[in-house]
Formats: C-alpha cells, sequence, structure tokens
C-alpha cells in the first residue's frame, strides 16, 4: 500500500486513487452512471468546478465565508470538568456553534457559490 500526498493523489492497495481522472475514474473504479440528459450539465459542472479551483477571487471569496460566515476553523473548547473527571484534556469541537447548528453549512456553502 503506497499513499501519497493527500492533497495530490493517493493510491490505496491495487487500481484506486482518490482524484478521479478526466472521465470520472478513479483508477479502474469509478465513471459516470446518469441519465444522459444530465450529461451537459455534468460537463458545465465540471468545467465551472475547474475553473473555480484556480481563481484567486473564488477562492478568496470562500475562505472569507468559511471564516467570517461559518466560523471556519471551528473553535476547540477545553471541557475542564470533564477532563477532571476523565483524567485526560478533553477538547470539543463546537460545530454547533456554526450557522445551522451543524456542519452540514461547510457543505452547503461550497454547493452554493
Amino acid at each position: 500500500m503506497s499513499v501519497q500526498d493527500a492533497h495530490t493523489k493517493t493510491s490505496v492497495g491495487s487500481g484506486f486513487t482518490s482524484i478521479a481522472d478526466a472521465t470520472g475514474h478513479f483508477g479502474v473504479y469509478g465513471g459516470r452512471f446518469v441519465p444522459e440528459a444530465l450529461m451537459a450539465a455534468l460537463d458545465e459542472l465540471q468545467t465551472a468546478h475547474a475553473e473555480a479551483k484556480v481563481d484567486p477571487l473564488f477562492q478568496a471569496q470562500l475562505n472569507d465565508l468559511m471564516v467570517n460566515y461559518v466560523g471556519r476553523p471551528s473553535p476547540l473548547t477545553l471541557a475542564s470538568r470533564f477532563s477532571e473527571v476523565a483524567g485526560a484534556r478533553i477538547l470539543l469541537k463546537r460545530e454547533d456553534l456554526n450557522h445551522t447548528g451543524s456542519h452540514k453549512i461547510n457543505n452547503v456553502l461550497g454547493q452554493g457559490l
């Protein structure tokens, strides 16, 4: 089993990579299994995604919204009384402080942009 940089490509076992190629395959796995009526929309989405990934204005807007609207990174709060009882330092990752009260806003914001 080999693992390369997680932000580029990861090989796990044989025939699998964590980054899809231009045809939507993850090594020997994957592809597009959707009705033909959706193919044009998926092609348009793939093009827009490729452009957004390298657009510094888009990335700056996304980062600004994640920090100033969503509250990323989520704050860690020391649970001091729980830590005393448990005999270990316990930190809580406070996703409940996000707008909507859960982690879902992270995905929704990315989808909405």
